[in-house]
């Protein structure tokens, strides 16, 4: 198994969402290539606070953009999130739940396992198969 298809925990990577059609290469998956620079590895269900506060930072998550194929996202959705990203609301104490089996291996080199545990919704456990 390469590492592109390896989720944070060392399983297979699952699928985040295919509705919205998400990942670097909508693909539905969170996989981290040579071309996405910006690692957008992290499988999130976001919620109120969190596109406010990015937002507020600069990256409108929440607004329609068709020419980009971006539907815009509302609460409860999930998305692939560039981990640098998920890092600064951790650090705002603002980030969204994680679902660590659909989330790459590659983000480790961004963000800490230990943090992204403590923001899992999914079982570590099935995540691991």
């Amino acid at each position: 198994m390469s590492d592109l298809t390896r989720n944070v925990l060392g399983g297979v990577l699952q699928p985040c969402s295919l509705a919205p059609l998400t990942g670097f290469l909508r693909n539905g998956c969170c996989q981290v290539t040579e071309e996405d620079t910006s690692n957008h590895g992290i499988c999130v269900r976001v919620t109120t606070a969190f596109l406010a506060f990015s937002k507020a930072r600069g990256n409108d998550l929440s607004t329609p953009r068709p020419e980009f194929e971006f539907p815009g996202l509302k609460p409860g959705d999930q998305w692939c999130l560039c981990a640098a990203r998920w890092q600064e609301a951790l650090e705002a104490d603002m980030a969204p739940p994680v679902v660590l089996a659909a989330s790459s291996l590659a983000v480790l080199e961004v963000v800490r396992l230990a943090d992204l545990r403590r923001h899992a919704i999914d079982d570590a456990d099935q995540a691991r198969s």
